[in-house]
């Protein structure tokens, strides 16, 4: 993935190092909360029939920015400038993690 890569992987790493307070600060959800989310988004990812495209972002990726977008009401455009990937992907991954 390059260097765009370790640039999410540096932001999921330091809000994941957060205490329980500013992590619930950040995300709007508690880090065991966010664990289980994150498992919920793996087994479906899993159960996935076609295998299409892999995504740019890790699941737990995807759950952070799905989670910025929620907490911060930021538009896709600048999402996907801080996140590396296309505003069309920030629009998928958003919509991804959000199906039931």
């Amino acid at each position: 993935m390059g260097s765009a890569g370790s640039v999410e992987q540096d932001r999921l790493r330091r809000t994941l190092k957060m205490n329980r307070k500013q992590f619930h600060r950040r995300t709007g959800v508690y880090p065991e909360t966010f664990t289980e989310m994150e498992e919920v988004l793996t087994l479906r990812e899993g159960r996935k029939k076609k295998s299409g495209r892999p995504a740019a972002l890790s699941v737990a990726e995807q759950l952070l920015l799905t989670l910025e977008f929620w907490r911060e009401d930021r538009t896709f455009a600048h999402l996907a400038d801080d996140w590396g990937v296309h505003d069309d992907g920030v629009h998928r991954t958003v919509g991804r993690v959000e199906r039931p």
